[in-house]
C-alpha cells in the first residue's frame, strides 16, 4: 500500500516492514503527530550483537522521521527470560550484573540516537522500575483475567518448546504477561502507541496491544521486521568464531568492519538500506555493481556501519588496516593479535584463540587443507609450535580474508 506518513514510507522503502496490526490507522496517526514507539532489549550480556542492530536502526528511523524512540531495557524481564526461540532456560543474573550490562549497552545507543528531554528525543527506561513494584496479587487480579492459558499455549515461543519436549518453567511462562504489561505502563507514562520488534515477537506485541485496550481503552499498534538472515540462510550476527558484538570491548573494530566487508554479494543492497543512512539512489548504484566492482560497495557498507556503531575514527583505521594487509601485503596495526608466550604455542591453539576457528578440530582441518599461512608460508603440520622473538610479530592468515598477528 501507499503510505502518507514519512515514518511508514521510510520503513517500507528500506525494507523494515513485515507485519503491521492496523497499517491504515497507524499511518494516519503518524501523519498527524508524534508517535512514541518502543522496542525492548534484554540485558543478558554487556553488549548486544549484530542480530539486534536492525531493531536499533528501526528506532533511529523512528527518530529520523520526527517521532520519539523509547528504548526499554529489560532489567525486570531479564530476571525471567524470554522463551522465544530458546530450547532451555536462561541463566539467572544478579541485579548488579544486569545494571552493569545496561550501562555498557547504552553506549551503543548513544551513538545512534539523540537522547534528551525534547518531544522527539530518545529515552531509555528500565522495566524493572515498574515490574519490581508490581505485587503478585495485584498482577493476578488486574492483569491475569485478560489472559487465557489456552491462547498462551498456541504462541510459537511456547508451542515450539513443548513440541520439542523441552522444559518450560512457570517463571518463563509469565514472560509474555510481563512484556504485555510493559506496553500498558509505557502507554501510561509516555503515551507510547507503538511497539516494534522482530517477527518472532508478533504474539507478544499483539498481547500488549490487547491488554492496553482492555485495561486502558487505548488504541495501540504493533510493527514487526522480517526474520533477518544472510543470503546463504545463516542467522544474522553469528559466525564460526562467535557472535559479532556491537561494543568495542567485546569485539575489535577491525573484526567488526571485516564482518561487513565480507558479506555475500547478494546481501549488499539490502544491508545498505537497513544499516546505513546512504540515499536510496546511491544504494541502487552500488547494488548494481558487478564482479570485482562489488567490493567497492562492500567497503562502503563496512565503513558506513562501522562509523555509525564505532565512530568515524574506528572506521577509517579499520579500512586502512585492511588496505595495508590486503593490497600492500603488510600487517596493519588494528589486526587482531594473539600472544604465543615465551615458550611458544601450538598453531591450532592460536587459530582457535584468535577466533579464526571455532575449535581445535576445525583448526586442524584448515591446516591440513593448506589454508593457514605464517608470514606467507603455508604450514601443513597440525603440531607446529609457533615461537616469536621479543620485539617481533608474525602475520597469521587463514584463507584470503582472515589475518592477524602472533606476538611474543
Amino acid at each position: 500500500m501507499t503510505y502518507e506518513s514519512g515514518l511508514l514510507r521510510l520503513l517500507d522503502e528500506r525494507g523494515y516492514i513485515h507485519q503491521i496490526t492496523d497499517p491504515g490507522a497507524l499511518d494516519q496517526r503518524a501523519a498527524k503527530g508524534i508517535v512514541p514507539g518502543y522496542i525492548g532489549f534484554d540485558a543478558t550480556a554487556p553488549s548486544l550483537h549484530v542480530g539486534s542492530l536492525v531493531q536499533i536502526m528501526m528506532l533511529r528511523r523512528l527518530q529520523q522521521s520526527g517521532h520519539k524512540p523509547i528504548v526499554v531495557m529489560g532489567g525486570g524481564t531479564t530476571k525471567i527470560g524470554d522463551p522465544s526461540g530458546k530450547d532451555e532456560s536462561r541463566k539467572m543474573l544478579t541485579s548488579q550484573g544486569i545494571d552493569a550490562n545496561i550501562a555498557s549497552i547504552r553506549t551503543v545507543f548513544e551513538k545512534l540516537l539523540t537522547f534528551g528531554d525534547g518531544p522527539t528525543d530518545a529515552v531509555m527506561v528500565n522495566n524493572d522500575e515498574w515490574l519490581s513494584k508490581l505485587g503478585y496479587i495485584e498482577l493476578l487480579r488486574d492483569v491475569g483475567p485478560h489472559f487465557t492459558v489456552n491462547r498462551m499455549l498456541t504462541f510459537d515461543s511456547v508451542k515450539l518448546r513443548l513440541d520439542r519436549e523441552q522444559p518450560l518453567t512457570f517463571l518463563e511462562f509469565n514472560y509474555m504477561i510481563l512484556q504485555a504489561y510493559d506496553f500498558v505502563e509505557l502507554a501510561r507514562r509516555y503515551d507510547c502507541a507503538l511497539q516494534m520488534g522482530g517477527s518472532d515477537q508478533w504474539g507478544n506485541i499483539v498481547n500488549g496491544m490487547e491488554l492496553g485496550r482492555r485495561m486502558e481503552g487505548r488504541e495501540l499498534f504493533g510493527l514487526t521486521t522480517p526474520l533477518l538472515t544472510t543470503a546463504d540462510g545463516a542467522k544474522m550476527g553469528k559466525t564460526a568464531a562467535g557472535a559479532v558484538w556491537l561494543n568495542e570491548d567485546a569485539l575489535p573494530a577491525y573484526d567488526f568492519w571485516q564482518y561487513w566487508r565480507n558479506v555475500d554479494d547478494r546481501d549488499v543492497g539490502r544491508f545498505l538500506k537497513l544499516f546505513t543512512d546512504l540515499p536510496l539512489d546511491e544504494i541502487a548504484r552500488l547494488e548494481a555493481l558487478e564482479g570485482a566492482e562489488i567490493n567497492e560497495a562492500k567497503t562502503i557498507l563496512a565503513n558506513e556501519i562501522t562509523a555509525l556503531v564505532r565512530g568515524e575514527k574506528a572506521a577509517k583505521a579499520a579500512e586502512s588496516t585492511a588496505r595495508d594487509t590486503f593490497a600492500g601485503g603488510g600487517a596493519g596495526e588494528d589486526l587482531p593479535s594473539y600472544s604465543a608466550g615465551a615458550g611458544g604455542e601450538r598453531l591450532l591453539h592460536i587459530l582457535t584463540g584468535i577466533g579464526f576457528t571455532a575449535s581445535n578440530g576445525e583448526a586442524k582441518r584448515k591446516i591440513a587443507e593448506g589454508a593457514v599461512k605464517i608470514d606467507g608460508d603455508v604450514i601443513l603440520d597440525a603440531g607446529y609450535v609457533v615461537h616469536v622473538h621479543e620485539g617481533q610479530s608474525l602475520k597469521l592468515s587463514l584463507g584470503k580474508k582472515k589475518h592477524g598477528l602472533i606476538t611474543p
